[in-house]
């Protein structure tokens, strides 16, 4: 070989690792303390303080190198991208990692083939030949996986290490299919029941149960009761790991201003009453637009039974999925507390949102300290457009310790590691199920030499 061919090969290899690297780079970190954020009743201002906004979210695409901003010793990084509508995250008992995709009425399966803690195979679990029709939550009960999709929630037999299922299954629970369609299903702790999050089919009509409410039953869907209710679409649900409470994330009412009705997230028992559509939050806060000429509520019986919730979030910020942190990898006044993903408003002017949350808890009590934190935010880089790059929906605790969390925005999972070594900016590499820069590399190395 002369020596400018050589030269021009070790030219070439420079600059395709290069590229390797430049593909590999996704976000660049910036640290922050976070800071409570604790709205109260008393914060929020009367209705109709403000015209109701209508500016859905303009998506944009991810920036070159965005900055995201974790608090300090967290990174945050591309976990895989190329899915459909991510929503719901959660494990099998085999340890493969299941996401739906309710745009293409299916669920696919991620699978580590080699052990280093990223997908590297993807395939189809379930899909429309199985039933599913916009299907959001999953969870496995004794030898059973389920479903909720909108108007059904279905359950199949499911073996042993089984990468898809076979069949429609049996129908454990039908719902009208108008308005809200996340149906979130989640098993008691002793995996005797389980109950489902069935939201409102309007903003504020009085819509007869079980809209609005969250359903316990059997496991085979038998014997469903109310068991919490005025909740007007209780989508994140998850019992306390220690206590075994049950907590849900509601999103609530709209049209009525800017900072109405704050979302929440509170712990629910047997026949508690939250309010909708008749109060918001309180006794003491009835909706101008369940009230009788006199001014009056239409149903005080209702109103005067309304609980405070425990966490209130900012108005119109579209809570979504729930997670209590089980690991042991973050810093331990996050353990046993709740994590909470905020797709983003609508319903108003400036856009909130857009991020992931966390909820600190008493260690001493095991209960919510009534406020919460930014977690992970970055993502909304133009308020008053809406402008984001994401949308965040579902979340898992990884067996690591680590979590992921869904955007359905630009069809991405990212990934949320604490390392109390990690420096105020740090840059982030793209660890999705494609090819490391190794691998890329060696490719080629291999394509060069076909030309020298």
């Amino acid at each position: 070989m002369s020596s400018s061919l050589f030269l021009g090969q070790i030219f070439i290899q420079i600059l395709c690792l290069t590229i390797v690297l430049i593909y590999e780079i996704d976000a660049t970190n910036s640290s922050f303390i976070p800071e409570p954020i604790h709205i109260t009743l008393a914060d929020l201002p009367e209705p109709y303080a403000t015209a109701s906004a209508a500016k859905d979210a303009n998506i944009i695409s991810v920036p070159a190198n965005p900055t995201l901003y974790v608090p300090d010793g967290f990174t945050v990084k591309l976990y895989m991208s190329g899915l459909k509508m991510p929503r719901y995250l959660t494990y099998t008992p085999s340890g493969d990692i299941l996401v739906s995709e309710p745009g293409m009425n299916r669920i696919s399966c991620l699978i580590d083939n080699d052990g280093d803690g990223y997908p590297d195979e993807l395939t189809t679990f379930a899909d429309e030949s199985n039933g599913l029709y916009l299907p959001y939550s999953m969870t496995f009960v004794n030898g059973y996986f389920y479903v909720g999709n909108r108007n059904i929630t279905r359950r199949y037999q499911w073996a042993t290490g089984s990468r898809q299922i076979s069949g429609l299954g049996e129908i454990v629970a039908t719902y009208e299919a108008r308005g809200h369609w996340t149906r979130t299903i989640v098993a008691s702790p002793n995996l005797d029941r389980i109950y489902i999050g069935i939201g409102s089919a309007t903003n504020v009509d009085a819509d007869p149960l079980p809209r609005g409410s969250v359903q316990v039953a059997n496991i085979d869907g038998s014997n469903m009761v109310t068991f919490s209710h005025g909740l007007r679409n209780p989508i994140g649900l998850a019992f306390h790991p220690i206590t075994k409470d049950l907590y849900v994330a509601c999103q609530e009412r709209d049209e009525i201003g800017d900072d109405l009705v704050p979302d929440f997230f509170t712990r629910i028992e047997q026949n508690d009453f939250y309010g909708w559509p008749f109060a918001y939050l309180s006794p003491n806060l009835t909706d101008p637009r369940r009230r009788l000429e006199n001014g009056t509520s239409e149903r005080p019986d209702l109103v005067a039974i309304t609980r405070i919730p425990d966490v209130l979030f900012q108005a119109h910020s579209a809570v979504l999925d729930t997670k209590f942190y089980t690991g042991t990898q973050f810093p331990t006044n996050y353990h046993n507390g709740a994590f909470a993903a905020l797709h983003g408003s609508w319903n108003r002017d400036i856009g909130t949102g857009y991020k992931i949350v966390f909820i600190p808890f008493d260690h001493m009590t095991n209960r919510p300290m009534g406020y919460y934190e930014d977690f992970v935010t970055g993502f909304l880089v133009k308020p008053s457009g809406p402008d984001t790059f994401a949308t965040p929906v579902g979340l898992l605790v990884l067996k690591d310790g680590s979590l992921l969390f869904t955007d359905d925005g630009n069809n991405r999972i990212y990934q949320v590691q604490y390392n109390n070594n990690t420096i105020d900016t740090t840059t982030t590499k793209n660890s999705s199920a494609r090819f490391t820069s190794v691998e890329l590399f060696i490719i080629f190395n291999i394509f060069i030499s076909l030309f020298y």
